[in-house]
């Protein structure tokens, strides 16, 4: 007769792709925790979530190759279980059901019941927004709403994640209630468009006012703000950013190209002319403000003419923070119909040229930084340096502050005055203020 093994269970959550995907592998772990779990990320367990990334051609083979190393390992007896969840989930469920029919079973982006069920878990409404953070300490990501209505021609994610839904504004404050009472001192604001927030529920655009409830919260001493659209973006914002200490002078608004036709064809909604003068209104109303974009090089019909238009006016705007990337011709986009034309090494090439403008600018913006002093918050010690950030770096994109750790002791998660003493490309050195 077989008895029943109370052997308890070890579920390994695995997240690739964005921070929003990060955020969604806390809560799912929050919610596992509160039904009596035992739950990981990514370290050892009996019973594998694959949190997947579905965004462009090199997110989703990695995400494939991860599910594949996972049934691999379940066929070798070392785990027992694999789901898969998250976007390349929502994406291709279909087709992978069919391709990799090992995994126990693959769920969307919004069936998070479902798949606590599978894991044998409630789903408890109550815990609003409650997780457990992955990242240090010190800050988390904070989702302030989900999908994207934007027409972009060369992007899924509203394939993904379906339509704008924004979360209400007293339900935002509670999360940072909690996060701030575990420790959190730094919301990192993410969505797939902030600039939309509110119109939903509020029928205007209320990130402005968010920020009014969120500045209040106890123990909360950065709030900074990551991908908003250019298109509609609401102005008010700006003086919540030079009236509030809290709000970082910092926005990453992802701009993707500057080529009035290339714009037309992404389907942006907007032009050089208008564009230019957006960021020149930023910076005449946050003086210092930190601008944060991101590019997209080998678009359909990309000529040699738009992408040194495009790297002229990188070097003439001299953003403080940039990333570009080549362009990734996704299934069931209006750009899948546009023939895919650049060259995957001529894509390369041009995106190279790109970083190699912007290192050089961010080289000299560096510089003028040297003699000055910052207060850094301290995110962790790596080897022989503690590794922190000015109110004008983001965690994990942007750059980082280096104190040598065999000369000076700093406190993990805390804010310190740091003085620059020398400037790389990207990366600062700098030595504590003498208290």
């Amino acid at each position: 007769m077989r008895t029943k093994s109370t052997k308890q269970n070890t579920i390994n959550v695995i997240t690739l792709g964005c921070s929003k995907n990060i955020y969604d592998s806390e809560v799912l772990m929050g919610q596992l925790q509160a039904s009596g779990k035992d739950v990981v990320h990514e370290k050892e367990g009996n019973i594998v979530v694959i949190n997947t990334c579905g965004f462009i051609d090199n997110a989703k083979e990695e995400s494939v190759n991860t599910i594949l190393d996972n049934i691999k390992r379940k066929e070798a007896g070392e785990i027992d279980k694999v789901f898969v969840t998250g976007c390349l989930s929502e994406r291709y469920k279909p087709d992978l059901q069919e391709e990799i029919p090992q995994v126990d079973e693959y769920f969307g982006t919004s069936e998070l019941p479902q798949l606590l069920k599978a894991l044998e878990a409630d789903y408890k409404h109550e815990l609003l927004g409650e997780r457990i953070t992955t990242t240090p300490k010190n800050y988390a990501y904070f989702k302030i709403s989900e999908g994207c209505d934007r027409p972009c021609s060369f992007c899924a994610i509203p394939l993904m994640r379906g339509k704008h839904r924004s979360t209400p504004i007293e339900n935002l404050v509670k999360q940072a209630e909690s996060l701030a009472k575990d420790g959190v001192k730094e919301l990192i604001l993410i969505a797939q468009d902030l600039t939309y927030y509110g119109l939903d529920i509020y029928k205007k655009r209320n990130l402005a006012e968010l920020l009014e409830a969120l500045v209040k919260v106890e123990g909360i001493e950065w709030i900074r703000m990551h991908y908003a659209f250019p298109t509609g973006f609401p102005m008010d914002v700006l003086e919540v950013m030079k009236r509030e200490p809290k709000v970082c002078n910092y926005l990453d608004i992802p701009l993707q190209h500057i080529s009035d036709s290339i714009l037309k064809s992404m389907r942006r909604g907007t032009t050089k002319a208008k564009t230019t003068a957006l960021l020149e209104d930023f910076r005449a109303a946050v003086p210092g403000i930190t601008l944060r974009t991101s590019l997209i090089v080998g678009y359909p019909g990309e000529t040699e003419a738009d992408f040194e238009e495009l790297k002229a006016w990188v070097k003439e705007m001299r953003f403080e923070r940039l990333g570009c990337f080549t362009y990734s011709h996704e299934e069931n986009t209006h750009a899948h119909q546009l023939e895919d034309d650049v060259p995957e090494e001529e894509k390369q090439r041009r995106s190279a040229d790109i970083m190699e403008v912007q290192s050089q600018i961010s080289w000299e913006l560096n510089q003028a930084k040297v003699g000055q002093t910052y207060r850094c918050i301290i995110d962790r010690k790596e080897g022989n340096y503690f590794v922190g950030r000015t109110e004008m770096d983001s965690p994990d994109v942007d750059n980082e502050v280096l104190v040598d750790a065999t000369k000076f002791y700093l406190k993990q998660g805390e804010y310190v005055n740091l003085t620059i003493t020398e400037a790389a490309d990207f990366d600062l050195y700098a030595e504590p203020i003498a208290s």
